[in-house]
């Protein structure tokens, strides 16, 4: 499956020609002139969502909404910030009937060895891993923003995020991730500049607060010759069954979460022990394939796992955090349909 939303410098339209045009009902002047925004609205809208799903479902609104009222944009501000208040406006109305999301740290204490596995709660509650493949990839040159694209997208940061008030939300976001000026963001909340102000330092507050210390300092590339080097030995262990070789890789403290099953493991032992009490049983060198990804500005594994008629079929999409040169975080997203893995545009069959 691949993605419809282009990249801003992949596509050049002659907006005022498209913008008269759509106005007079040709919708296909209306996909032209939206296409080069779609995509950073689709990762805005998740930002404040936490939901890739419900991103998808907001984007569709917001498009809806801006072919209704087309005739309302004057032009004093740009297209693109036109479609980034009705794209925030919507993410807000959505939030209004939608549990915030979670991840199982942040609703449940560690999971104790020996404790039965619970049965996996498919509510709308965990957050949802975004493919990297959506971002901009352009370095961020705005001074007032305060995170880099991929650092705000990481699961720890959108746990973080999901304390905030959705008006707050909004205004982390668009100041301090987007680079927005004040003056900038209340006209598109329609507040004042002092009603932002006050509103994104009590964001800021909680921000810090809430994010975890495993929040890595900088997002390692994947190509950094360290970082290479551990996801090549964690693949092989992985493969291998190999659980002693594998926690080895891990931070002293490293936590593994499996949504949705609402629980989590933290330390070596304890991943040790699920491992070789849930996964690595029996002969189980070759049971599991890992063929690498990206998602939410971290490396990412998709895994295959081997059915009786010995094909490896999709059973997990993998976020993994590293700091200081260890793993810190596996979040082990459990796949029971083709969504997710088809969301990332991964093979069905490993």
């Amino acid at each position: 499956m691949q993605y419809p939303y282009r990249q801003n410098s992949m596509i050049e339209v002659d907006e005022t020609t498209c913008l008269d045009a759509a106005r007079l009902g040709d919708q296909d002047a209306f996909q032209r002139l939206t296409d080069p925004y779609q995509r950073e609205l689709l990762v805005h809208c998740y930002r404040i969502l936490g939901s890739f799903e419900d991103a998808e479902d907001v984007l569709q609104e917001t498009l809806l909404r801006a072919w209704h009222r087309l005739d309302s944009f004057e032009g004093r501000a740009s297209l693109r910030a036109w479609l980034y208040k009705i794209a925030t406006n919507a993410s807000l109305d959505a939030l209004d009937s939608r549990r915030r999301r979670v991840m199982p740290t942040a609703i449940h204490t560690p999971a104790n060895p020996g404790d039965p596995l619970p049965e996996p709660v498919n509510e709308f509650l965990w957050l949802e891993p975004l493919p990297d493949t959506l971002l901009d990839g352009r370095p961020t040159i705005n001074p007032e923003a305060r995170y880099e694209a991929r650092e705000s997208i990481t699961l720890a940061f959108l746990v973080a995020l999901q304390n905030l008030p959705g008006r707050q939300r909004a205004v982390l976001i668009l100041r301090d991730v987007l680079g927005w000026r004040a003056s900038e963001v209340a006209e598109l909340l329609d507040m004042t500049v002092v009603a932002v102000n006050s509103a994104l330092q009590r964001a800021r507050t909680t921000m810090k607060k809430h994010r975890s210390d495993l929040v890595p300092d900088i997002v390692a590339p994947v190509d950094d010759e360290q970082t290479a080097s551990l996801l090549a030995r964690y693949v092989e262990a992985w493969e291998a069954a190999d659980s002693k070789t594998l926690v080895a890789l891990l931070h002293e403290d490293a936590v593994m979460t499996m949504p949705p099953l609402p629980l989590w493991y933290r330390g070596r032992a304890d991943i040790q022990w699920f491992l070789d009490t849930y996964l690595f049983t029996g002969q189980a060198q070759g049971r599991f394939r890992l063929v690498s990804t990206q998602a939410n500005g971290c490396p990412a594994f998709a895994v295959y796992q081997c059915d009786e008629a010995s094909v490896y079929r999709p059973t997990a999409l993998q976020v993994l955090t590293i700091k200081h040169g260890q793993i810190a975080e596996i979040n082990d997203f459990l796949t029971f349909d083709h969504r997710l893995f088809s969301r990332f545009g991964l093979p069905l069959v490993g």
